[in-house]
Parts: C-alpha cells; structure tokens; sequence
C-alpha cells in the first residue's frame, strides 16, 4: 500500500520506520523544506528520537504525495486541522489518526475534526501504549484501531500489524479517541506526585481515581466504560504514569520542582499533549456537568499558579463518598 506519514516528530518516524518495514511504499511529510532535506540526508531526528533511522525505501517531502491510499496523521493535536486542510486528499484515501487530543476551540476530536473537512472519507483512530523510542526500535506493543466502519478498522488492523506490533480493534471511536487524549492530564499529575515524593500508595490512587474521571467523561460523551479498561484506556494510563519516556509525565515532575508552565514550554521541544488537552476536557466536563477534581487540580497548578501541595490537600480532604455511584 502506498502510504503517507504526516508528521516528523518522534512518532510520526516511528510509524513511518514500522510501515516500511513492513514492506508498504511510505512518503514522510515534513512541514519544513529544510527539516526535510536533513531528515532525507541524516535518516533520524536527532533531537526527538535519535539513533531510529528512516529505511532507505523512504522518501521524505514537505509536499503532499500523489496516488496514496491511506493518510496517518502523527502531527500535534493544536496543528491537525491546519495541516488536514492545507494536504487535501481524495475521498477514497482511508484517514488514520495517531494524534492524541481535543481541539481547544471546539472540542472536537480529532477523527471528528478529519470527517468535518472530508465527511465522505474514511476515517479511523489507532491509539493504546506506545512510546516512539520504543516501538521505532521494534519492541513489543499493543494498541486498538478504532473505525466506525468494520471494513475500515480490519484495513487499519491489517497495515500496522506485524510482530511487534499487534492491532485489535473496536467500534468505540469515542472512547479509544478520549482515552488516549485524557490520560495525559493523569500523567501530568502522577509525574507531580512522583516529584514530590508522595509514595506508591498516593501514585496507585491518583492512576486509579484518574480512571474513573476519564470514564465519567467518556461515558456522558457517548463512550461505552469498557473502553476504558482497554488499551487505549487503561493501557495507555499506566505506561503513560510511569514512564521516563513520557512527556506528560516530566511536565509533572517539572511541577515539582516548582517550574512554571513558561519554563516548562522553554525546557523540551517535545510537545505534551495534556497541557492543552486539560482546557478542552475541563470545558467538556462543565457542559456535561462532571466532576472531575484531579482534572482541575492539573489546570489550576498550570493556569493559575496554585501550588501543587495545596491541591494534594484539597483532593485529599475532599466530601467522602461511595467509590462507585
């Protein structure tokens, strides 16, 4: 199949090397000439994900490729819609979304914002666990395809699996797309609590009260729960809290150190996805009329200088309830 991978940050190299390896014709789409005349040359972003080098069979262009038969979108969320619009492709072409977030100014996500530019497209989610610098070095993952359509989602399962890359794959759009996109906000405060040494017992409770937030939300959005348990729920949650590879989680030990959001944005050119992300499930949240405190406590520490161990507090001391209602 003839492929495009937009996107050359860390993970758009990494699909990119996954589907070439795979034996599939794939064009990398750069925003940037001169960004893509070096990665052509060098093979590797040195900066976001050095020594994982591009096959040979791939060609990289800040141009949009003629004849492909499938568009994997790994660009930030904030830059999605600008780029789906400026690369059109035909309405043939199966979309593929590998961007975790929720659009800040219409809270839309972001197979949502693909089927509004092309609503004849096909379009489909692929999200679980799956650091860049692990899967580009062909280590072993997990994650789930997500379509509305069963012929779109088999495709998608078809193209990326491999043998160590194994596809499920689900109907829940709603709920692969807001598990992979919430669970960032959650890491960003398991990385707080991490930093400030609070101790196995308060991390296990932040992931698993987390868990429930994002159910609460995902489910009052049309999502089924046991999404949620999934890999692109659970699955992501914990790899996401706990590992050094996650940007979402050194934003919450930046926190800990008493870094402001400013000198955070300034110290890594990677991009986190749960300082944005935060704005738009918070506002979901209101319309939905959802608590959801550890949300909150994420965007209060970030937008409006609270402390954080005046948030540890305030969550701790919170109405006791019933775990379930």
């Amino acid at each position: 199949m003839k492929i495009q991978v937009l996107g050359g940050g860390a993970w758009g190299i990494a699909l990119t090397r996954l589907l070439a390896l795979a034996d599939h014709e794939v064009c990398l789409w750069v925003r940037n000439a001169a960004r893509a005349a070096a990665l052509h040359q060098t093979r590797q972003n040195e900066t976001l994900l050095p020594g994982v080098l591009l096959p040979d069979s791939v060609s990289v262009s800040c141009e949009s490729a003629d004849d492909v038969e499938m568009a994997v979108y790994a660009v930030p969320s904030h830059a999605l819609r600008e780029v789906a619009t400026t690369l059109p492709f035909g309405n043939n072409v199966v979309r593929v979304s590998a961007t975790k977030g929720i659009e800040n100014e219409t809270l839309l996500r972001m197979s949502e914002i693909l089927g509004e530019i092309t609503p004849a497209a096909p379009v489909a989610v692929l999200s679980g666990p799956s650091h860049a610098e692990e899967v580009g070095r062909e280590l072993p993952a997990c994650l789930v395809a997500a379509a509305a359509d069963e012929a779109v989602r088999l495709q998608v399962q078809h193209v990326f699996g491999g043998p160590s890359f194994r596809v499920y794959t689900s109907h829940d759009v709603t709920g692969v797309e807001l598990g992979g996109a919430l669970k960032n906000i959650i890491a960003i405060a398991a990385g707080a609590c991490e930093g400030l040494g609070l101790g196995d017992n308060a991390k296990a409770a932040l992931i698993t009260r987390g868990l429930a937030e994002m159910i609460r939300l995902g489910v009052a959005c049309g999502a089924g729960a046991a999404t949620f348990a999934g890999l692109s729920g659970l699955g992501d949650l914990v790899v996401t809290c706990a590992s050094t590879h996650s940007r979402n989680y050194r934003v919450g030990r930046c926190i800990a150190r008493d870094m402001t959001l400013d000198a955070i944005l300034k110290s890594s050119p990677k991009v986190a996805e749960g300082i944005r992300t935060v704005k738009s499930a918070l506002q979901l949240a209101r319309q939905h009329e959802i608590e959801m405190p550890i949300a909150e406590s994420v965007y209060n520490v970030l937008y409006e200088d609270v402390n954080a161990r005046d948030c540890i507090t305030m969550l701790m001391t919170r109405l006791m309830r019933a775990e379930w209602e």
